[in-house]
C-alpha cells in the first residue's frame, strides 16, 4: 500500500472561475431554457467550425437526438464499431433501428476502411454509420466517408472523446473534429472524466439547419412553437392572423434531454481552457510515450494515427497478458495497491448478453485482440509529470523490469 494520494484513471478540472461562473449562474434569472444556452451553443460551434451546435443532458441524449434526426427506426440498419461503450449503439438500437457491429484495428480500436466495407458486406444494406474517435484518435475518415457515402449512408461521428481533435489529410490540411467535414452529425459528451466538463453534458454538431431543427424537437419532447410547423391554425392563431403566446404542437413524442444553464455557464467557462488542456493531455501522453517504450513488447502503447492530431481523452496502453501470465484483475489490483486507478474501455460491443443472444456470436478478431490488452492509465490535465513516472515505476515493478 502507499501513503500517496490515490491517481484516478480520469477526473475533471475544476478551477476557480469555473465554480464563479456557476455561482452567478444560481444566481441569475434563469436555471434552465435561458440565455447560457444559446450562448454555449454559439461558443462551442465558433471552437470547432460548425455551423450550428444543440447543447443537452449528456453524450447518451446526443447520440439518441441524432438517430431520432435522421429518422432511424423499425427496418434501418446502423454500422457501429463493435469497441465503444454502449450508448454508440444502444442510441440508435433504441429508436427501432438494428445494429451491425464492425471490427477495428487491434493496435488502436478504431474502426479502418475494410472494417467498414466488410461490415455493410455482412449487413447487405444499412443505412447510417455511427463511427467512434477512440481516446482522442481518429481514423481515416476521407476514405471512410467515401465508402459510407457510395452506399448512401448517413455519417455520426462519436466524437465524445476528441474534442480538441484534428483531423489531417494528405496535404497537410487540418480540420477541427467536429466540423463535419466528413459527416453530418458529431457528438459530444461533457462528463467529468472528458476533456472538459458540464459535470453531465452532451451536444451534436451539424451544418445542416434542418438536422438541427430535428435535434431541437428531439431535445425538447419533440414539440414545437415555430408557427410555420403548426398543423392546426383554427387554434394555433387568433382573429389577426397572430399566434397565440401559449401555444404548441407535438411533432411526435419524445423526451426532455435539454441541458441547464448552470451546466452551460461550466462549459462555458471549460471552452476557454480547452486548448491548454488539450496540450497538457498531450505532454502527459508524451512523457509516458517514451517513459513505456522499454516495456515492449510486454506492454505497448497504441499506434498514432497519421491522419489525427489527437486530444487524448484515455491513455491506453496493451498489455500482453497472457505472455505476462498473470491475469489483468490481478494486474489491475496491483496497481491499485500502489494507488493507481486503472480501467478497460471497452468490453465489445458484440460480446455483451444482450446483443450476443439478439445477433448470435461473431467473430471479430481485431475487437477481441484489442479488449484483451487494453489498459487505460491515469490522465487528466492536472496530473504533474512526477504522477507519470509514479505510474511508470508501478507498472515495471509488476512486469519485473
Amino acid at each position: 500500500m502507499t501513503d500517496e494520494p490515490f491517481l484516478p484513471y480520469g477526473r475533471q478540472t475544476i478551477e476557480d472561475d469555473d465554480i464563479a461562473a456557476v455561482t452567478d449562474a444560481l444566481r441569475g434569472d434563469y436555471l434552465t431554457t435561458g440565455p447560457l444556452i444559446s450562448r454555449f451553443e454559439a461558443s462551442l460551434a465558433e471552437k470547432i467550425g460548425a455551423a450550428q451546435t444543440v447543447v443537452c443532458a449528456n453524450g447518451t441524449a446526443a447520440l439518441y437526438m441524432a438517430a431520432k434526426a435522421l429518422n432511424l427506426g423499425p427496418g434501418s440498419k446502423v454500422v457501429v464499431p463493435a469497441v465503444t461503450f454502449l450508448a454508440t449503439a444502444s442510441a440508435p438500437h433504441l429508436c427501432g433501428a438494428e445494429i451491425v457491429f464492425a471490427d477495428v484495428d487491434p493496435a488502436t480500436g478504431l474502426m479502418r476502411p475494410q472494417d467498414l466495407k466488410n461490415a455493410l458486406k455482412r449487413a447487405g444494406t444499412a443505412n447510417a454509420l455511427f463511427n467512434v474517435h477512440l481516446a482522442g484518435q481518429c481514423g481515416d475518415l476521407k476514405t471512410i466517408c467515401d465508402i459510407a457515402r457510395s452506399h448512401d449512408l448517413k455519417i455520426v461521428d462519436d466524437a465524445c472523446h476528441a474534442i480538441g481533435a484534428e483531423y489531417v489529410a494528405r496535404d497537410g490540411t487540418r480540420r477541427a473534429i467536429g466540423c463535419n467535414a466528413f459527416c453530418d452529425m458529431s457528438v459530444f459528451s461533457f462528463h467529468p472524466v472528458k476533456t472538459i466538463t458540464m459535470g453531465e453534458g452532451g451536444a451534436v454538431s451539424t451544418n445542416d439547419k434542418n438536422l438541427a431543427q430535428a435535434l431541437r424537437l428531439a431535445r425538447n419532447h419533440g414539440l414545437t412553437r415555430d408557427p410555420t410547423d403548426f398543423v392546426r391554425p383554427a387554434d394555433a392563431f387568433d382573429k389577426n392572423g397572430a399566434p397565440n403566446p401559449w401555444y404548441y404542437e407535438l411533432t411526435a413524442p419524445g423526451f426532455n434531454f435539454r441541458a441547464t444553464d448552470f451546466q452551460c455557464a461550466l462549459g462555458l467557462s471549460q471552452l476557454t481552457k480547452l486548448d491548454r488542456f488539450v496540450a497538457r493531455r498531450r505532454q502527459l501522453s508524451e512523457l509516458y510515450d517514451a517513459a513505456l517504450s522499454p516495456l515492449a513488447p510486454l506492454l505497448r502503447t497504441t499506434k498514432r494515427e497519421e491522419n489525427c492530431r489527437p486530444a487524448w481523452h484515455l491513455y491506453v496502453a496493451l498489455v500482453d497478458f497472457a505472455a505476462l501470465g498473470i491475469e489483468r484483475a490481478k494486474f489491475m489490483r496491483a496497481l491499485a495497491a500502489d494507488g493507481i486507478g486503472s480501467q478497460i474501455h471497452y468490453i465489445p460491443l458484440h460480446r455483451q448478453p444482450y446483443y450476443a443472444e439478439r445477433y448470435g456470436p461473431q467473430t471479430l478478431p481485431g475487437a477481441e485482440e484489442y479488449y484483451a490488452r487494453a489498459l487505460s492509465l491515469p490522465l487528466f490535465a492536472t496530473m504533474r509529470d512526477a504522477d507519470v513516472a509514479r505510474v511508470v515505476r508501478s507498472l515495471k515493478n509488476i512486469l519485473g523490469r
